[in-house]
């Protein structure tokens, strides 16, 4: 695994590893989604996430990750991210965003959608349409003689051309062997934004998250769950993807 500006680059064989690891993320996640509908638990969530790691024999990526007591977050309606799986009832309308990480052969995969929950009002609907759409705006930057700051622009212009905001607390990242690794991959273009050309070899996880009427964030009392401050809806995606000669590869996909 060799270095550029402390960020590692991964060979064929170590890419090999991330894409199973993230196949395995995105199977279970697949498999969630087809789970869900009004009333049922976000807890029983949990407990389904937990049982397929069992099945495809690996470990829950979040679960003691400083102390996150938890293998998934489930963010429902103006929740952004970090929330728990609970008691808490589905119900008709709402929207739920599950992230879900796991560690294979020693290497992470990540991963996050949000799932409408029965019938949803449009404005929910295309919210999430958006926020999707924003993610595989950043992905097709995410090529050899490109910037960084490519992937953050496309994705932060076709937001805000929709009028949504991008939640701005909260940043992608670098992926291997750590779950967070160098670089930070901002959903916006920081005012202080340095130059950091991508490299083949470099594996990110893009993750936007999006609000309907602001980017400020309130952190509740579990020092854990973020909310949307004015409590207005949320959304988030995120992909795991490999920087490659031939272009970007999702590493995520069932």
């Amino acid at each position: 695994m060799r270095k550029f500006r402390g960020i590692f680059l991964k060979n064929d064989y170590e890419i090999g590893l991330l894409r199973e690891a993230n196949r395995i993320v995105a199977q279970i996640l697949l498999e969630l989604g087809e789970r869900i509908k009004p009333g049922i638990k976000t807890i029983f969530l949990e407990r389904l996430a937990i049982e397929l790691c069992q099945k495809f024999d690996v470990k829950p990526a979040f679960k003691g990750y400083h102390g996150y007591p938890y293998a998934l977050c489930c963010s429902v309606n103006e929740q952004i991210v970090h929330s728990f799986p609970s008691e808490r009832i589905l119900t008709e309308g709402d929207i739920v965003s599950i992230d879900m990480g796991v560690i294979y052969k020693g290497f992470y995969g990540d991963s996050a959608r949000t799932y409408p929950v029965g019938t949803i009002t449009p404005e929910a609907s295309r919210l999430i349409e958006v926020t999707e759409e924003s993610l595989y705006k950043g992905i097709a930057e995410a090529v050899v003689g490109n910037d960084l700051n490519d992937i953050s622009r496309a994705i932060q212009t076709h937001v805000e051309d929709n009028g949504y905001f991008v939640i701005k607390r909260f940043v992608g990242h670098g992926i291997g062997t750590k779950l967070h690794e160098k670089p930070e991959v901002p959903n916006f273009v920081p005012k202080t934004a340095q130059r950091l050309p991508l490299k083949k070899g470099m594996v990110l996880a893009i993750e936007p998250m999006v609000a309907v009427g602001t980017d400020q964030v309130e952190i509740l009392a579990d020092k854990w769950t973020a909310v949307t401050k004015d409590r207005s809806l949320s959304a988030h995606f995120e992909h795991t993807i490999a920087i490659t000669k031939q272009g970007p590869l999702i590493l995520s996909k069932p």
